[in-house]
């Protein structure tokens, strides 16, 4: 049965004098994986941030995983929200093996020192690098892997946690052809499962939406533009209006296409 994992109610986010998020009434059910598009500056990261209960509104309310933003401890929240983003790659040491990557999530920390994990983690580990096509580089270093490799990494060890919300921001930035569309297909392979958790994506690219996500909210200068089940939010106009400029959206067996008319 489906519960709700996130509930914003006119959320704004103010910086410096600068409104980032505006009045933006949002619900991600469980059962739900949603896309988040919008040009650069829209306010799609700092939306991620504060369902990662990581940052505050300014004004209004956010509910996350059933727990009001002000009123709950936050570090007991985050071990349930799964995060995968370039920023969080930056914390992780470059001499790291995969395989302590994956499993130092168990206490949330990166880099291994002296914490004992059971055999449970890391069987639980190596099982996870295995559905994320990671298994050959268990033993190998973070950074001696390519940008693809890294950005799987990222996933496994967020997901390593069996997370009851999973964020992934931009997962396949910075990929050639070949390395998006393999990730593509996984986190497709992914969002199709019943077990999987609710998961919502920032991307910048229709096509790199996942066969299998649900749902799309569009954002610019802030506010939300359209939201709702895919068919209904991601259009050919609604794509303009976020924009700025004419779009043609296609569709083929899942996977979207857009290009400037």
């Amino acid at each position: 049965m489906a519960s709700t994992v996130l509930n914003f109610r006119d959320v704004s986010v103010v910086r410096d004098g600068n409104t980032i998020l505006d009045g933006v009434n949002w619900t991600v059910e469980s059962d739900e994986r949603w896309v988040v598009l919008g040009p650069n500056g829209a306010g799609k990261t700092t939306l991620l941030q504060i369902a990662a209960a990581a940052m505050h509104p300014s004004k209004g309310e956010a509910d996350v995983l059933l727990e009001s933003l002000g009123k709950v401890d936050v570090f007991e929240l985050r071990p349930m929200i799964g995060f995968a983003s370039t920023a969080m790659a930056r914390k992780i040491p470059r001499n790291e093996t995969v395989l302590d990557v994956v499993l130092t999530a168990a206490y949330s920390v990166t880099g291994r020192w002296n914490e004992e994990y059971e055999e449970i983690d890391v069987r639980r580990a190596q099982r996870v690098l295995s559905e994320w096509k990671l298994d050959e580089f268990a033993d190998r270093r973070f950074g001696n892997l390519s940008d693809g490799e890294q950005k799987r990494v990222q996933i496994a060890r967020a997901v390593m946690t069996d997370p009851e919300l999973l964020l992934l921001d931009e997962p396949a930035a910075s990929l050639d052809l070949g390395a998006r569309e393999e990730l593509v297909g996984l986190l497709g392979g992914y969002a199709s499962s019943p077990a999987s958790p609710a998961i919502v994506m920032v991307t910048h690219h229709a096509e790199e939406i996942p066969a299998g996500f649900t749902h799309a909210l569009l954002l610019a200068n802030g506010a939300v533009r359209a939201a709702g089940p895919l068919a209904e939010a991601l259009t050919s106009e609604t794509l303009s209006d976020t924009f700025g400029i004419g779009i043609e959206l296609t569709e083929s067996n899942g996977r979207y296409a857009a290009r400037a008319v």
